[in-house]
Formats: structure tokens, sequence, C-alpha cells
């Protein structure tokens, strides 16, 4: 669904051949029942009274002549050896034995189904209802009505019937297009409608419908249907991770306004009040677009700024939503305890993926059930992470956090690691399925590929830049330094390693020279000990950097003298480099980056976007800006550096192929050829590639870690090389712009950072693949013409590049084909 779960349960519902699956699962499972048999127990202290006292219940493990015992939490208590087979193979019902010092007595047999998937662990046994996720509207009533007994005298009545009009559905739900929501089951209503209230359609504000797309239309009905209880019983929360531009915000507006105003139950609202929290910068922009949808005839928003503190909420009834910055909330919390909130929206929703920091515990003293979060990244780092996001909106419907991590985590990963067994992986694949199906009840994740078809035409291009000859120069001086060559042997790779340090100053090197000049001037590191100012050029010390010395900044340049772009860069340092070119070169520019003011953001968006613009550039740092960043007002976009995450860069490079772009995009995005830049873009397609897993191994740069072998292919300098990754794809094409359309990974050279591919080891899982660049066009820096007028201005100071499409035509042939 990062793109993790959902992913992975279409992968499960979708494989190849059933029948061919469907053997080898079954080959496998009767591989895993003759080796083992799993037994339901209770166990106490080994004592000789004749009524023990139990002292819980545990899952009993028999293979060969060995045992162990587990907890309901997964972990293990008791071990025991030199049974006989034939003893163990017999257990049955009621029969006793001693386990490492526990007396335990059999209860049942458990299959061995439910032990892989980890069923017989769960305590409440979980089941997740499957007809709920599909199930279509119900749209009749209840079979038969309930009928008082009649009384003495043939009476039927108890007094004078009710008075008053029959609720009524606040809108048509016959009307063309109208959006009716679900009727509640019989369970339902005997679950949360005590007072016998007849049931009334819920019918979406048609002012709203008529703006929704259909997979939007499925969002507001899934929330819908998770927050009133539906497709869990007892349970209210729900995760929409759709990628960015899907319009989860519209989505959540829908919900929110329908509840406010409607319920299923005697047309009486569900909803008093809803709190919207978000990050400080996406305030206004919430405001902006409960005003857009809604306009402030049908509803008021409170939003907590400088001018509007929470006390002042209360005095505000008109005002049935509140929406508040995550750095507000902690300051307001004893305030907003007192306050009634019926829905609590936590959008950029990832920042709880850990339960222990503050925002989360805050979050969590609200009393409020229902609650929904809106991220893109459900899963980034590690499965505790998206237990945490899972524990806010429905706690305890995984247990307890050691449960989790024992049940699902620890198997999970295990299968994913090369030297796993058959049955470690054939377990994990169970567990990651079984964890899959209880989250997709209340898990929504779409791509961006529903919407595509809706979009102009993007043209995406991986352009590799020739490093001149003073950063080929600074880059072996660098490599040779004492810290490098450390890092390179292996000894400094724990805590304290200075890798990182090694790795942003080649970084810095690839954007400009005189980034790294910056540095070693000012810096006493060790690293740059053995750095001189003196390789440098002697105009670096006035601060005059010249534009030649590096080889992105040339191909930038090029491209300036044709296109309005946005620039993005991760590092401020860079943006002020790029802000000096633009002003030597007499380019207008507009700026956002984690120093803009707040309130000024969403100006600077619109002023820039306006057709009437004086602004030529538009310079945009990647961690600033908010997910709902719009920026279609140019549709060229230069990603001038790239990030150890590919969702970062992802995010960044749909700025300008959003709701609203009518022109064809184009986005560049650049990498200096055989340095660290290379080897991090094939990381990059690594990570992508194991999207349909469950483990996203992705890492932020503060937290990588690195092996002694990965280290030493970071810290190789490909000095003869037009292109290192198409290199490695072993690929025998011209360079013309062809699509050679199938990959061999060249033998023995360290692909991607991962593991290589090994056809002699079938049970090594293939976690490197850059099969999906084999079908991209590739053209060689020999050419004269990539059939781009704007990437052709600077192809002298280009080595390769490769150029990807997605065009309307092309995703609505995609969409119709037929799934294999």
């Amino acid at each position: 669904m990062c793109q993790v779960f959902m992913k992975n349960v279409s992968e499960l519902n979708e494989r190849e051949s059933p029948e061919k699956n469907g053997s080898l699962n079954c080959s496998v499972s009767c591989l895993i029942c003759v080796s083992a048999q799993y037994y339901s127990v209770v166990w106490c202290k080994a004592s000789s009274r004749k009524h023990k006292r139990w002292e819980g219940d545990a899952v009993l493990v028999a293979r060969g002549r060995s045992v162990v015992l587990k907890d309901m939490e997964g972990r293990d208590i008791g071990r025991g050896s030199g049974y006989k087979a034939s003893e163990l193979e017999s257990l049955c019902e009621g029969q006793t034995l001693m386990v490492g010092g526990k007396q335990i007595e059999v209860m049942g047999v458990i299959s061995n189904e439910d032990y892989t998937k980890g069923r017989c662990f769960q305590d409440a046994a979980v089941d997740v209802p499957l007809e709920a996720v599909t199930r279509a509207p119900v749209s009749r009533p209840l079979a038969k009505p309930f009928s008082r007994p009649a009384l003495k005298g043939g009476a039927t009545k108890l007094g004078p019937e009710p008075e008053g009009p029959v609720p009524k559905p606040r809108h048509d739900p016959n009307a063309p297009g109208a959006l009716v929501m679900p009727r509640p089951s019989a369970n339902h209503q005997w679950l949360c409608n005590k007072t016998g209230l007849p049931v009334v359609d819920v019918v979406v504000d048609p002012h709203l419908t008529n703006h929704l797309r259909p997979h939007q239309r499925e969002g507001v009905v899934f929330l819908y249907e998770c927050l009133m209880g539906m497709r869990f019983a007892g349970r209210c929360g729900a995760i929409l991770a759709d990628e960015m531009g899907l319009g989860k915000t519209l989505q959540c507006v829908c919900v929110l306004w329908t509840l406010l105003k409607q319920g299923p139950y005697g047309g009486q609202p569900v909803l008093k009040r809803g709190l919207v929290v978000c990050p400080g910068s996406l305030v206004k922009n919430w405001g902006a677009e409960f005003n857009k949808w809604l306009g402030r005839e049908r509803i008021r928003v409170f939003t907590v700024d400088q001018d509007n503190r929470v006390q002042d909420f209360v005095s505000s009834p008109l005002c049935p939503v509140m929406v508040i910055s995550y750095e507000m909330l902690l300051r307001s919390i004893e305030v907003l305890k007192k306050l009634d909130f019926s829905l609590v929206i936590c959008d950029e929703g990832h920042r709880l993926k850990n339960s222990n920091i503050k925002t989360a515990g805050a979050l969590t003293a609200l009393a409020c059930e229902r609650r929904v979060i809106l991220t893109g990244t459900p899963v980034q780092n590690d499965l505790q992470e998206f237990y945490s996001i899972i524990e806010f909106v429905n706690p305890g419907i995984l247990g307890t956090s050691a449960a989790y991590r024992k049940i699902y985590e620890e198997p999970i990963i295990r299968s994913r690691q090369p030297t796993c067994t058959e049955e470690e992986r054939f377990m994990g694949e169970e567990r990651a399925a079984e964890l899959a199906r209880l989250t997709s009840v209340f898990t929504l994740r779409r791509t961006q590929e529903i919407i595509n078809h809706f979009l102009p035409e993007r043209l995406e291009w991986t352009v590799f830049c020739r490093p001149t000859e003073l950063q080929v120069q600074l880059y072996n001086a660098l490599l040779s330094t004492r810290s490098v060559r450390a890092c390179i042997s292996g000894y400094n790779t724990l805590n304290h390693s200075p890798h990182l340090a090694c790795i942003n100053a080649l970084k810095k090197l690839c954007n400009h020279p005189g980034l790294l000049y910056n540095t070693v001037k000012e810096s006493t590191d060790e690293l740059y000990e053995s750095l001189s100012v003196k390789l440098f050029p002697e105009a670096y010390s006035t601060g005059n950097f010249c534009t030649a010395d590096s080889g992105k900044l040339l191909v930038l340049t090029d491209l300036l003298k044709a296109i309005q772009v946005v620039l993005v860069s991760n590092y401020t340092q860079t943006l002020d480099l790029l802000q000096d070119l633009c002003t030597h070169l007499g380019y207008t520019w507009c700026r956002l980056d984690g120093q803009t003011p707040v309130a000024q953001r969403q100006r600077i968006v619109e002023s820039f976007n306006s057709p009437y613009s004086s602004h030529f550039l538009f310079l945009l740092s990647s961690k600033a800006g908010g997910v709902g960043l719009n920026l279609v007002g140019a549709s060229h976009l230069v990603l001038y550096d790239i990030d150890w995450n590919p969702a970062n860069d992802i995010q960044a490079m749909a700025r300008v192929w959003r709701d609203g772009q009518k022109k064809t995009v184009h986005i560049y995005r650049f990498l200096t050829t055989g340095t660290i830049e290379e080897k991090m873009y094939q990381r990059q397609v690594s990570k992508q590639g194991l999207s349909g897993t469950v483990v996203d191994l992705k890492k932020k740069a503060e937290h990588i870690s690195f092996s002694a072998e990965e280290l030493r292919d970071l810290f190789t300098f490909e000095a003869n090389t037009s292109c290192l990754t198409h290199d490695l794809l072993d690929c025998q094409c011209l360079g013309d712009g062809s699509t050679p359309g199938s990959v061999t990974v060249a033998e023995g050279r360290a692909c991607q950072l991962g593991h290589r591919a090994n056809s002699s080891s079938p049970c090594v899982p293939q976690r490197v693949t850059m099969s999906e660049l084999m079908h991209w066009r590739h053209f060689s820096g020999a050419i004269q013409s990539y059939g781009d007028v704007y990437l052709d201005h600077a192809h002298q100071h280009v080595t390769y590049a490769f150029q990807s499409s997605t065009s309307k035509s092309q995703t609505s042939a995609e969409q119709n084909l037929p799934k294999t």
C-alpha cells in the first residue's frame, strides 16, 4: 500500500494463474503441514493439584520431536524436546503435556491456514466480512416492520400516534446523478437505532455531487460507511490513502457537510462539530476549500490563526467546523478537550506514525470515536509506523504493539530477507495478506493512474549531465580523503559514521563546486581537512561562481533560454545559487521555501498561476509547500537534484501536472553522469519496484544506513561512462530514441545498491528491477536532436537521456487492457 498494502491486496487477488499459484501455495502449505502441527491449549505452572488454575490461552507448535509454546501475543513462553513423534501427532482435546516447566491441556487443533495467517493469535478472532467491502447500497427497507402486540379488548395502541411529518430525504434520491449513501443493514439498525426512528435515504448535496468524479464518489461512500460503522461493527475510523491530486480534501468536505446536515435515522444529523487538523501551511487552504465547494452562505469555517483563537470558537455557534494546525493543537489541547467534536480529520496523517509523540497523544485525548487520517504515504519506513496510524483510527483492532510485532511485522520482514527459508517466505506472505485483508476494510488507496486521462500529456526526461573538469577533479579529491576511505573500508559504519557527511559533500559538488567551497572554507570537520581551497578557482573567494563549473547548471542555463519553468531543489543553498543565476540572467522569479511565511504562500502561488503573472521562474524547495501545492501556471519543471525517498521526488514533479493544467507537461530530472546521483537514482528505481511488497524500504536521509558493499559502490566514480544506469541494463540499443522493451542486468556489477539477480537461486527474491526503464526511450548524447525543442538547446552538455510519456490515449488503452 505507499502504495503498499492496497497494492499488495490487488496483487494477492490477481495472481497470474489461480490454478498455478493455487497448486504452488497448496504444495507449500502441505509441506508445512507435514512438518508441523498446531494446537490451541491452556497453560499453567506445573502443579499436582487436581483442579488446575489455568493462567491463559496459548498456541502449541509441534514439529518432529520438539514443541514451542506461544502466548496470544506470539511470544515464545516455553520449549521442550525429546517427545515421541507419534505422541505429538496424536494429541487431541483434553490431553495434557509438560512444556518447559508449564503444564498444558489441549483444547483443539488449529488448521495450518489459521496459523500461517496468524488468526489463531487474535483474541477476538477479528473476522472481516468481505461482503461489506463490495456490497451494493441497500435500497429497500426491512422485510417486515415491528408491530405491537394487541392489548386487552383488542386495542393495539398505547396512546396517540406521534404527530408531525414523516422524515424525508434532504435531497431527491431519484434525481439524475444523485449520490445516495448505502442504507444501514438490519444489524446496524439493531445496534444504532435504539429508538426505532424511520430509515431515511442520505443524499449528498447536488451542489457537491456535480463536481465529483467517479473515484471521488466512491471515496465519499467509503468514508461514509466507515464513519457510520457499517464496514466494521463498532469501528468508526478510516484511512484515505489516495495519492496526491485525487481530491482527498473534496471527498472529506462532502462527507463532513453531509453528516452535519443528515443521517440515516429520522434524517437527524450525525455530527454536531467537526475538527480538521493539518500542517500550519495548509490551514488557509482548508478554509479556502470549504468556501470553494460550499460557499460562505452554506457553511462558515473557523480557522485558528493569529486573529482567531480557539477560545473564540465557543462563541461562534454558526461555525460547525474548526481548522487548526498541529502546533496550535498542542498549545490548546486543554481547551479542545472541553469541546464536543464528533469527527476529527487529520491531514498529512503520517505525522502520527509514532504513537508516543505528543501530537498523537493529544489527538487521542479528544473524546471522539470518528477519526479520519489523510495521507499519501501510509507506510514510509517500517510497519510499526503503519500500526500507529491504524491504532489511532481504530484502537485495538490489531491487538497490542508487542502482539502486532510478533504476529505480523517480524514474520513479514523475515520473509523479505535473501536468506529466508521457503517456509518463512510462505508464512510472511500469508501474514502480509492477512494484515492487508484486515486493514483494507477501512483503508482506501488509489493511485494517480485513475485520473491521468483527465490530464494533458506528460513527458518525463531523466537527463544525465556531463560533469565539468573541475567537478571531476574535486570529486576524485574528495573520494581520496581519509574519511571516505574509512567508510569504504567499513571501519566507520556505526552511529558515529561520517558516511552521511561524505554523501552530502558529493551531492553538493554535483550541484555546483561553489556549494562545496563554502563548506570547505567554513567547516573544521575531519572530512575536509585534506581538501584545500586552493583546488577551487580564485574567483570563489569573492563569492563569484561561474556557471561553466557545473554540468547541470550549463544544461539549465540553455533550457532557460526557451521556457518558463518551476525549478525545484532539496537544498536552500542550491536555491540561493539558482536565484543569483536568475538575477544575473535578468529573469524575474518568485520563491517558496521553508522560510516563506505561511500567510504569504498561497498568495505567491496564486500570483504565479495567474495568466498575467510577470514571474518567469518559480524557485521551490521540495521540503515546503504541502501536498496541496498546485503550480499549473507553468508546464515545465526541472528537478535540479534528487532525494533518497522517491515519494518526495514524485510529489515535487507532480506540482505542474495537476487538475487545471491545460498544456503538455515537460519534466526534467537532472543527474550528474557517473556520480552518486546516478546511484541514488538506481536506488529509487529499486524502491519503486518494491512498492507492491509489504515492506517499503524507503529511508529518510538522516536515517540511512548502508552495508560496506553498498558504501563502496556509492563512493565509486565512473568518469568514463556516458550513462552508468544504461550500462547496468546491458541494453544494446543505438541510443536513437528507440524503446528496447526487455532487460538483462549486467553480470558482475552492483546493481541499484541492492542484491544482484541470481537465476541459480530461485529462493532469493529479485528485489532489484529496472525493467521499467527498458520501456522508456533511450537517447545517446551523441545525437543532435532528442525530439524536444527545449532540451535540444542543451544537447552538447548531455551525455544520455531517458524519456517516458503519459498521454490520455495511452491511459485509456491501459485501463481497457485485461488484467493478467
